[in-house]
């Protein structure tokens, strides 16, 4: 690990900011995946992954696919503080012409390997990248981030089934097991459980991990390199809208960014913006605002 928990600790919350007041600035996007995924992601850029801020086409770089492209503003303000582009230009999140699309486009960016949206198709693709990498004897590995939501799709079992046929242990996938979708909890719209057993009956390693723990992020990882006959799944269990109070466990926070939208049960329009704000900058009222 190339920082310490703490530090680690710190980053995140600082991209959940971030991820606030760029939301906000667009006006549209997805809030709760993003909030979510924040420890995920710091831990691949900060901790596991090979790469090189400097030169995102290094040939030997570690590949991150992430199929759940509407999640795309934690991996922009992920990247950012990594040093792959401004942090300033975070707030042209959606504008015409920008670099930070809705979804991830690949020729806009440099440090993105695919262009994301229609759910379920990235694991396809970071199955082709690791069969590839093995035929050309490449050694970098394969990171798939996916939403649970998103295993309704069937082509994403497809890949399941490509990448457990050819034993592509250059591949680690991380689902998002947040339990939310767009239309409510993903086991009332389509109960994806047993979902560990559905992985094993396709010949994946499985393991299951606390998505907000450093050290449970980073051991998996770990022990998904030393798998040499499977792909590995890691089930991330996840708080969506993590670190801001109202938002937290609520599906309607999927697709909405505060201060848009007047919610039965929610903070009126004009407060949710600094009450995000503050429940991050306090830790959820564990620290004193850096303001008070």
């Amino acid at each position: 690990m190339k920082h310490s928990v703490q530090e680690l600790e710190k980053i995140a919350n600082d991209v959940r900011k971030d991820i606030i007041k760029m939301l906000v600035a667009a006006g549209s996007g997805h809030s709760a995946g993003s909030l979510g995924m924040a420890d995920v992601f710091v831990a691949l850029y900060f901790g596991i992954m090979n790469h090189d801020p400097a030169n995102p086409a290094w040939p030997e770089r570690d590949r991150l696919i992430l199929s759940n492209g509407h999640i795309c503003p934690v991996r922009y303000v992920t990247m950012a503080h990594a040093g792959c582009f401004p942090i300033s230009e975070l707030k042209t999140l959606r504008k015409l012409g920008t670099r930070l699309q809705g979804h991830p486009e690949r020729l806009r960016l440099p440090g993105l390997e695919t262009t994301s949206g229609p759910l379920g198709s990235g694991l396809g693709q970071a199955s082709g990248y690791a069969y590839a990498a093995r035929m050309d004897g490449k050694r970098f590995r394969v990171y798939c981030v996916t939403s649970d939501g998103e295993h309704d799709e069937g082509n994403h079992w497809e890949a399941v089934a490509f990448a457990g046929k050819y034993k592509l242990s250059n591949l680690t996938c991380i689902v998002d097991r947040n339990n939310i979708q767009i239309d409510g909890y993903t086991e009332d719209v389509m109960p994806l459980e047993p979902l560990e057993e559905k992985y094993k009956a396709f010949n994946w390693h499985t393991l299951h991990i606390d998505g907000h723990n450093f050290e449970e992020i980073t051991n998996a990882v770990n022990h998904a390199r030393s798998v040499y006959e499977k792909p590995t799944v890691i089930i991330a269990h996840t708080i969506p809208g993590k670190g801001v109070s109202y938002m937290e466990n609520d599906f309607k926070w999927h697709g909405t960014p505060p201060g848009i939208t007047d919610m039965p049960g929610e903070p009126p329009k004009e407060e949710q913006v600094k009450q995000a704000l503050h429940d991050l900058r306090t830790l959820g009222g564990k620290i004193r605002s850096e303001h008070e």
